[in-house]
């Protein structure tokens, strides 16, 4: 982890969420408090069992939130993309983190002291009724997973999965690779299935011709059978 003082750029950027309902002197106190930490790739954020001191924000760069499972196998939570906003749930319960968070790639974040956020939060009705709103999007999103991932079955799961990344993530220029690239371990933890499932069941895709695999790049050749898998469950 390697500090560094933040931009006032990259916080208008990053922050929006936060930055727009501010008033200029509370964005002038926020510039003032915020700092950047950058996360080599795999390097830990927080631990679970840690005490969590700050709000933090992705501003480049991707991070994935996981808990251990049984039999030492990790189960992806979520993962951030650019913008998102996380580890707020455990400072707000005044509890140690429940999970842990790892940089999926190289990531630089910045960290908002959670006394100093609640010292905002408290000053700006606006500001709280948008968090409030942020986090009741991510809470939807989160229950909409859970009855997927151990509702339906392996194929629909991976499916789901694909989906759900194409469109967090997005396709690079040829409209159909996921601009997001994971380990087969990562992808299966994400879809709540084992690695060896997991490897199997993209082999399959591909020999259906759903999916083409290189590497870790996943194309998607036909979207539409994949959400009808998906859908099927």
């Amino acid at each position: 982890m390697v500090r560094r003082i933040i931009e006032k750029d990259e916080i208008i950027r990053a922050l929006s969420v936060i930055w727009k309902p501010l008033t200029n002197e509370q964005r002038e106190q926020l510039i003032r408090n915020i700092s950047t930490c950058y996360f080599k790739q795999n390097e830990i954020i927080y631990k679970e069992g840690d005490d969590p001191t700050h709000i933090m924000i992705l501003i480049h760069g991707k991070v994935k939130i996981f808990k251990d499972g049984v039999g030492g196998r990790n189960q992806i939570v979520r993962i951030i993309n650019e913008k998102g906003i996380f580890a707020y749930r455990a400072a707000f319960r005044n509890e140690p983190y429940i999970t842990t968070a790892s940089a999926f790639e190289n990531s630089l974040i910045g960290m908002i002291p959670f006394d100093f956020f609640m010292r905002l939060i408290h000053e700006n009705n606006y500001l709280a009724v948008n968090f409030i709103r942020e986090l009741s999007e991510l809470l939807g999103i989160a229950d909409r997973r859970t009855v997927n991932l151990t509702q339906k079955h392996i194929r629909a799961r991976l499916a789901e999965s694909i989906l759900w990344l194409k469109d967090k993530y997005g396709v690079e220029e040829d409209g159909s690779t996921l601009n997001i690239y994971l380990s087969r371990e990562d992808l299966a933890n994400l879809s709540n299935m084992t690695t060896s499932n997991a490897i199997r069941t993209l082999s399959v895709f591909a020999q259906e011709d759903i999916i083409a695999i290189d590497g870790r790049k996943i194309k998607i050749i036909n979207n539409e059978e994949l959400c009808e898998i998906s859908r099927l469950g």
